[in-house]
């Protein structure tokens, strides 16, 4: 029952206990024991909603920060990661394979202001060794759903 739990309230975390009740087949009551179960454990570790912010009139601008790390000893990259995710303008933090350790989701008002962050922020940190920074110029897809949704025309093709 977990993985498919998971699975379904992963992509709709507004799912009604009843509806998840029945697409399991099992009672309310199991389902909401389960979910508590699973936030007790954090595996469920929050909820959120996707917001498409070019459709607002709220200035956001996300970048993509590739990082490479001096790992420290005893900890490897956790001790430099905690202390990045700890920034509040920092919206995920993942260790990465390649030429470079970790990547970093920062979201603010202004190009400007990741720049500020990157340059008083980030680079001070005495592990970073370098970074390089990637604007998100549009997003399509953004966990699982497609935010570039464009209608197909439907329109009757005549020819002459």
């Amino acid at each position: 029952m977990r993985e498919e739990l998971l699975s379904i309230i992963e992509k709709n975390g507004r799912i009604g206990l009843n509806e998840l009740a029945v697409r399991l087949g099992k009672s309310e009551i199991e389902v909401a024991n389960e979910i508590a179960a699973l936030e007790n454990e954090g595996i469920i570790c929050g909820y959120q909603a996707i917001v498409d912010w070019e459709k607002t009139s709220i200035d956001k601008v996300t970048a993509m920060i590739e990082v490479r790390v001096t790992p420290q000893r005893g900890q490897g990259f956790d001790s430099i990661a905690r202390r990045i995710y700890n920034y509040p303008e920092v919206k995920s933090v993942y260790l990465i394979s390649g030429g470079f350790d970790l990547m970093v989701t920062l979201e603010e008002k202004t190009l400007k202001d990741i720049a500020i962050f990157v340059a008083e922020k980030l680079s001070t940190l005495e592990s970073v060794l370098s970074a390089s920074t990637h604007f998100i110029l549009k997003k399509y897809k953004v966990h699982g759903t497609i935010l570039d949704k464009h209608e197909e025309d439907s329109r009757e093709v005549i020819t002459p």
